[in-house]
């Protein structure tokens, strides 16, 4: 028996809910495929999004979501994702090879109706021998053991032999909703780098479009005191 005809879609503002169900049970997607990152890269970023996703009788067996980068120093592409460390396509288990073809199929057309440079996926696997990749960024994935000591001993040893001293001359970790003490300390890190910063709107934005995950992290000296003007509002 024939299986029912994929169809990509363009997502719309009601159907980021039926999107977002299907990344989250997923094992191909990542946090990065959710659809909260469309207005964070339209807003904050001004790149248009196309957003496409192929159904079967109904149902999302696959997502590709997709943003146009005009920029100076980066030129003119379509990506999945500028700013975020993974993208391409996400597919069911079951979806077949029909699916990946027809969302790729698709962002082909969209990329040459655009007139892009390139049309760039991050995926986590290589998914074509024969397309052009980059070397210069790699996968880190880690599976964080219950076991503090566990955690140490799965570090190199130079780099571990950092942590511990670290840890021996008082630094812990803290979780925080405060923006400034963050952004102080990230500004100045990306400026010594050389490396152009994320506006501080868009920390904001982050944290408000993602509320299950509304943390950052700082290493700090233990005898550290928030400032008052960056403690969060009691609600």
């Amino acid at each position: 028996m024939d299986r029912l005809p994929i169809v990509v879609n363009l997502l719309k503002a009601e159907d980021a809910l039926r999107w977002d169900e299907f990344v989250r049970r997923c094992p191909q997607a990542t946090f990065f495929h959710l659809s909260a990152w469309r207005e964070l890269m339209e807003e904050v970023f001004d790149h248009r999004t196309f957003y496409l996703y192929a159904e079967r009788a109904g149902d999302i067996v696959g997502v590709l979501p997709l943003a146009e980068v005009r920029s100076r120093l980066f030129g003119h592409a379509l990506v999945s994702l500028p700013f975020c460390v993974y993208g391409g396509i996400a597919a069911a288990e079951d979806a077949g090879p029909e699916t990946l073809y027809a969302l790729e199929s698709k962002a082909e057309t969209l990329a040459q109706a655009l007139g892009v440079q390139h049309l760039e996926f991050r995926n986590l696997k290589p998914r074509h021998e024969d397309w052009p990749r980059q070397e210069l960024y790699v996968t880190f994935r880690k599976e964080i053991l219950p076991e503090v000591e566990a955690n140490l001993l799965a570090i190199p040893r130079k780099q571990r032999a950092m942590v511990r001293k670290g840890i021996q001359y008082g630094l812990t970790s803290t979780q925080s909703r405060a923006i400034d003490p963050f952004f102080r300390i990230y500004a100045e890190s990306v400026r010594n780098l050389g490396t152009p910063m994320f506006p501080r709107r868009y920390f904001r934005l982050l944290l408000d479009a993602f509320p299950e995950s509304r943390w950052l992290s700082l290493a700090i000296e233990s005898d550290y005191e928030e400032p008052e003007t960056a403690k969060p509002a009691e609600t």
